[in-house]
């Protein structure tokens, strides 16, 4: 198959196949007389386990070991239950992160009580924004620092 027959059935665009092909994940299909790539099923399974690790977040480097699992499979699994471990960390560290990330922004919205239409040189938020990223002159970060200390504590 050519790669946009390839790319429909992943559900991706060209470019994405291309880009796995590039990075090593894909692995290069044979070329036809007139130069053209021929996929075929194999290229298809590849691809959509590429895509399925994408979609759980695994990165490029990671997959690539995984596909090395994929290319031979009489290996034992503990390296990919350490690798899917680490990945479950990370989303919670991520999701630790994204919490701070909108109790600032909560915080950084509750300084602006300014009426619909007042002019941003009146807005709180502007004035926050405007401070250099400290504990001590931007309040948005000054609370999430505070709160994740007391955490911490």
């Amino acid at each position: 198959m050519r790669i946009g027959e390839l790319a429909r059935q992943a559900h991706c665009d060209v470019e994405t196949v291309r880009f796995y092909e590039r990075e090593g994940l894909l692995d290069e299909p044979a070329r036809e007389t007139n130069g053209y790539r021929s996929y075929t099923g194999a290229h298809a399974a590849q691809l959509n386990f590429i895509r399925h690790c994408r979609s759980l977040g695994i990165g490029l480097a990671d997959i690539r070991m995984l596909r090395r699992y994929q290319a031979d499979p009489s290996q034992p699994c503990d390296e990919v239950n350490q690798l899917i471990d680490c990945q479950i960390v990370r989303i919670h560290e991520q999701i630790e992160s994204m919490r701070v990330l909108e109790q600032q922004l909560r915080t950084l919205r509750e300084s602006c009580h300014a009426h619909h239409n007042s002019s941003s040189a009146e807005c709180g938020i502007m004035k926050n924004l405007e401070q250099p990223i400290d504990e001590e002159s931007c309040s948005c970060h000054a609370e999430a620092a505070h709160d994740e200390t007391a955490a911490k504590g």
